[in-house]
């Protein structure tokens, strides 16, 4: 079976080949060859540029609108639709009196005006679909105030749901965070996440089936406790085949935020202008400021990478770097700090001995 695009091709070939064999003729009187050599030549020439050139001026532009039209919610395209309208009405009845203005402004006023409004009105009504949608929808004869309400309710759950990314779920620490009660509004699991997850509790690799496992296990005690409300969608944008893509494209359709722990995932949404929760980040803010000179007690657990350096960590994973600290190994010490270094990886505390071994300070055991 022949394809659209090839038999789009064949048809811009004959197309540019007809164009270039009447374009030759006229061309052959300003040049020295015979007309029918001319005619001959440019003519395969618009040959080759129509079988080359035709499918990007037709049939991809519409491929590409169309995939882009399939990602866009229908109150989107119903809004769209009528601010066009709207805007086309108003460029008809502004048409006349622009008509009556001297030349050239009445010739082309009208056609600017009618550019112009369309692009305004289908910009306004996008831009304001959610006001102009419940605004109809309560003035619906016979709707009770329940539906009302319960479709405010939707509403509200909508703007507030955020998106759940797999790296978020097999982590663990998101069941932690919501029974905390930070986490306000719905968190949404993506059934294609969802598949993601059962594929990785399904890998022959122990490790990976261990890492599925435990986020089904975290995502049955979400749903058990009921700190936060947790919900399963259906969604699956068209057209896209990795999952951090779709969350991302989910995301900007429901307009929510993405919760995750994943580092290109963060950037790249963020690129798109899609809000993003990051785990990481969110442990990185809520650990102990120190200032230096401030004294804290830590066990010094191995080596550090100087021949003197101790190293232990605080109750929060913090790192703490200890000068001469070596000598000190398994033992609980006081500590002054004396500059803390921030990393993607998280926050180190540079320390030395404190001068006498017995002194207040914050315990990390």
């Amino acid at each position: 079976m022949v394809s659209v695009e090839f038999g789009v091709r064949i048809l811009g070939m004959v197309g540019f080949a007809v164009l270039g064999w009447f374009g030759g003729e006229m061309l052959a009187p300003y040049i020295n060859t015979g007309a029918t050599f001319t005619a001959v030549t440019v003519a395969a020439v618009g040959a080759l540029t129509g079988l080359t050139i035709t499918p990007y001026l037709t049939t991809r532009p519409l491929r590409w609108v169309r995939a882009r039209v399939s990602e866009l919610p229908i109150s989107v395209l119903l809004m769209g639709m009528v601010g066009l309208i709207v805007g086309l009405i108003i460029a008809g009845l502004l048409s006349f009196p622009l008509s009556l203005l001297p030349e050239p402004f009445s010739g082309i006023l009208p056609f600017v005006s009618a550019i112009g409004l369309s692009w305004l009105g289908v910009q306004v009504f996008v831009m304001r679909q959610k006001d102009i949608i419940n605004l109809f929808r309560n003035r619906l004869p016979g709707r009770p105030v329940e539906a009302k309400e319960k479709d405010k309710e939707k509403e509200k759950e909508r703007e507030n749901g955020v998106l759940v990314d797999t790296s978020v779920i097999i982590d663990g620490r998101i069941a932690d965070i919501a029974r905390t009660g930070f986490i306000l509004g719905t968190l949404l699991v993506p059934k294609f996440v969802l598949s993601e997850l059962q594929h990785i509790a399904d890998s022959s690799d122990s490790l990976r089936r261990n890492r599925g496992r435990r986020g089904l296990e975290v995502l049955n005690q979400l749903q058990k406790e009921g700190g936060v409300p947790v919900k399963f969608t259906d969604a699956d944008p068209a057209g896209v085949r990795e999952v951090d893509d779709k969350l991302v494209t989910l995301a900007k359709k429901l307009n929510c935020a993405v919760l995750t722990n994943d580092y290109n995932l963060n950037h790249v949404a963020q690129l798109q202008g899609v809000k993003v929760l990051n785990v990481n980040e969110l442990a990185n803010a809520v650990k102990v400021v120190f200032l230096p000179g401030e004294t804290l007690r830590v066990t010094i657990i191995q080596d550090g990478k100087e021949p003197s350096q101790g190293v232990g960590y605080l109750d929060d994973g913090t790192m703490v770097v200890v000068d001469d600290g070596r000598r000190q190994m398994n033992q609980s010490i006081n500590v002054v700090v004396t500059k803390i270094f921030q990393t993607t990886a998280g926050r180190m505390v540079f320390a030395r001995l404190e001068p006498t071994s017995v002194g207040s300070g914050r315990d990390s055991r």
